[in-house]
């Protein structure tokens, strides 16, 4: 595929050549790499395409996707640029692999969440489902951004209650955002820091072993 993006791709085990299947694409935090987060949907290989992308940018000891201007703020243009790219990638999985475009999901936990957040927003219900993993959504995003309806968009958002690095009334504000949209969103909090729990896998596989089909 004709990309600038590494990415690892795992298929369905058994396919049908004629059949179309759905698609789980992961997104990681700042500082990690497209390694991070297959682990926690290996459950999933067997039912879904599974593609772990890499932030583009480096960021020891790791990738990131975008940086930062200040708290809470991407900068615009760094983050403009890697939303049409990773919506341009998506759309041309479905071209290119038997990818059931009705059928797409997205994973990300922390900069991957915010970009699962922004993209959903951007690409309305052509996107079937996502889980945002301690994320939020930039104000510009919000204000500026062309966005399409997620009415039909079914959303896992959770959030640390400790964490220390994105707070958590961020996470909150992300399930009343998707909310006031009319998304169905299922909202998960949990005692910890900035990271995934075990309560938190368990809660997130539940939910993508539910709507993935």
């Amino acid at each position: 595929m004709n990309t600038t993006f590494t990415y690892t791709h795992s298929a369905p085990q058994t396919t049908d050549e004629t059949k179309k299947y759905p698609a789980l694409f992961l997104m990681h935090g700042m500082g990690s790499n497209e390694q991070d987060l297959i682990g926690l949907v290996s459950s999933l290989k067997d039912k879904c395409h599974i593609f772990s992308i890499r932030g583009p940018i480096s960021q020891p000891p790791g990738y990131a996707f975008f940086t930062i201007e200040g708290f809470g703020k991407p900068h615009r243009a760094v983050f403009d640029k890697v939303v049409t790219d990773l919506q341009a990638f998506i759309e041309n999985t479905i071209e290119e692999y038997s990818v059931d475009g009705e059928q797409i999901y997205l994973l990300g936990f922390s900069q991957g969440a915010i970009l699962t957040q922004s993209l959903a927003l951007v690409m309305g219900n052509k996107i079937k489902g996502i889980v945002a993993l301690s994320g939020y959504i930039p104000a510009f995003v919000k204000e500026e951004y062309t966005k399409l309806s997620v009415d039909k968009l079914n959303a896992f958002i959770s959030h640390g209650e400790l964490d220390n690095k994105l707070p958590f009334e961020w996470g909150v504000a992300s399930k009343d955002y998707f909310t006031g949209l009319g998304a169905n969103v299922t909202f998960k909090s949990y005692p910890v820091a900035h990271g995934v729990s075990a309560e938190n896998h368990q809660d997130l596989v539940a939910f993508l072993e539910a709507n993935i089909s």
